[in-house]
């Protein structure tokens, strides 16, 4: 079973809107890589929706360890911002943020009423998200005289590997992409190669 996928959403949605007791709840989902993005996409909601009462959101980063935060902005403690969460989780996603934003329509909801509100918002958001696996890779360079070409091309070709660039100058120079789950296994095939000069790269 592959260790180095994981799942995220393929682009921003449509918003989705949910309504209870004239207050509307409008979500919000967005693909994100980090707390600049998040901060780039609440600050862009809260212009649009500049009469709205809340901004409710969650996200998750990350894959290894994953930073999770859930903000319910002035609703209840843990009214918002964690049913939000749990349906990022539920769906087994990260890279992800999920914003609602509330009008306020003069009824209050109470906090089961306001719990379920963001619940379905959120779902109803990621129901109509395209969901995308994503492969973890690594990058390993290789570099080797030319009288070892065919013998780095030949490997290249067998594990159908990724040239993310190649130099060909004094000497050449391959940078590979390789699924995580196969790196240490392709690493090893290449430093059989005793002439070659094979490191991992950032």
């Amino acid at each position: 079973m592959a260790t180095d996928t994981y799942y995220t959403i393929y682009q921003e949605i449509e918003p989705a809107i949910y309504k209870d007791r004239k207050s509307k709840f409008i979500a919000y989902a967005f693909p994100v890589k980090n707390v600049a993005d998040i901060k780039a996409c609440i600050y862009k909601l809260k212009k649009a929706h500049h009469s709205a009462r809340h901004w409710c959101y969650a996200y998750r980063l990350g894959i290894e360890n994953i930073d999770e935060r859930a903000n319910d902005d002035g609703e209840p403690s843990n009214s918002a911002g964690m049913p939000i969460l749990n349906q990022i989780k539920a769906k087994n996603l990260t890279n992800v943020l999920v914003v609602v934003v509330r009008y306020f329509g003069g009824v209050k909801l109470g906090v089961g009423g306001l719990i379920q509100a963001y619940k379905t918002a959120a779902q109803l958001a990621l129901e109509q998200a395209e969901i995308v696996e994503k492969i973890r890779t690594k990058n390993l360079q290789i570099i080797f005289d030319y009288n070892d070409m065919d013998k780095v091309m030949r490997l290249i070709k067998a594990h159908q590997l990724e040239i993310l660039s190649q130099n060909l100058q004094e000497k050449g120079e391959i940078i590979l992409s390789i699924r995580l789950d196969d790196f240490e296994t392709i690493k090893k095939t290449f430093e059989k190669i005793h002439t070659l000069n094979v490191k991992e790269i950032a």
